[in-house]
């Protein structure tokens, strides 16, 4: 019998300008609108702080909990939570946007993190393209582009399906576009520059952008966008298929058909149910379910019909 708890969360959900329904229709969360965009599934983030809603931890936040109860987490040494969950759903096109590396961040951001993050890609169109790069050759030819608004030569566009796997590094200029739901893994962190928004209003007026900070932090010139797609769509069942592993975070996905047992032998384990139900260790679980297995929780026993996301923070640890 397992004597570790599963710390099963409460999710915050935030409104975009260019958010949607789908996490109230594919999920039934109780979204708060129809323009709903963000599900923050797992986070200790100041601006989305999760509830515990399992025993013995009730009503503590994810960040009560990483500072009270470290030995759950490992005792790792961060000052904060490390990663931060999502489930993004996009009605229309996000933002042309970048993320700060945690240098920059700490510098110009009040000692913010950086951004690290990565997508997998639960639905999207036929025909989805995603903004991952750019076209410009050097720094003086980003400047000139932005400066003069060349976005249909600047951007680089990608083609991408239902099940491809993205990662985001620090001064990738990228964007989700409309008709995208995706789980997103991510340092703790909530900066983002906009370098453009469509020339969009909010409440009447334009959304700030931060057009000389993204310059600053674009990387240029772009690497190869075959090196940010994986194409992950047919992974063995019952495995804990490894889907990065950077700086910052390992991700895995499993396909669970029936029974998959395996050991948590990580700091932490973060799991996030994006498809199906069954049970963990006999306690239900279904899509939309986000829970965080703590250290030395040993034997994993899951079974059903369901498709999870996990991940484990800093490969150092997490080796």
């Amino acid at each position: 019998m397992n004597t570790k708890p599963i710390l099963f969360l409460e999710p915050v959900f935030k409104q975009m300008i260019w958010g949607g329904n789908r996490l109230g229709t594919d999920f039934h969360y109780p979204i708060p609108g129809e323009d709903t965009g963000e599900c923050w599934g797992i986070s200790a983030h100041p601006n989305g702080d999760a509830k515990i809603v399992s025993k013995p931890f009730e009503g503590k936040t994810l960040s009560a909990l990483w500072e009270e109860n470290r030995e759950l987490f490992g005792n790792l040494k961060e000052d904060r939570f490390p990663l931060l969950i999502k489930i993004i759903d996009a009605k229309a096109d996000l933002s042309i946007q970048v993320h700060p590396d945690d240098m920059y961040a700490k510098e110009a951001e009040n000692g913010s993190l950086g951004k690290m993050e990565c997508w997998y890609i639960i639905d999207c169109p036929a025909d989805a393209k995603l903004v991952l790069g750019h076209n410009a050759k050097d720094k003086a030819e980003l400047e000139d582009m932005i400066h003069g608004a060349k976005w249909q030569e600047f951007l680089r566009y990608v083609p991408i399906k239902k099940g491809d796997f993205i990662q985001i590094d620090p001064g990738t200029v990228h964007a989700i576009t409309s008709g995208c739901l995706l789980l997103e893994t991510q340092q703790n962190s909530d900066i983002t520059y906009r370098v453009y928004d469509y020339d969009r209003l909010s409440d009447g007026k334009p959304r700030e952008l931060h057009v000389e900070k993204s310059i600053d932090v674009i990387n240029a010139p772009e690497k190869s966008a075959d090196t940010m797609v994986a194409h992950v769509q047919k992974l063995p069942e019952n495995t804990l298929n490894e889907l990065i592993a950077c700086k910052y975070y390992k991700v895995f996905k499993m396909d669970v058909k029936e029974e998959f047992v395996f050991s948590q032998e990580y700091p932490f384990l973060n799991m996030s149910v994006i498809e199906g139900s069954g049970t963990i260790n006999g306690v239900s679980i279904k899509k939309g379910d986000h829970f965080i297995l703590p250290a030395g929780y040993g034997k994993v026993e899951l079974a059903g019909e369901m498709e999870v996301v996990a991940s484990c923070a800093n490969v150092h640890v997490c080796a």
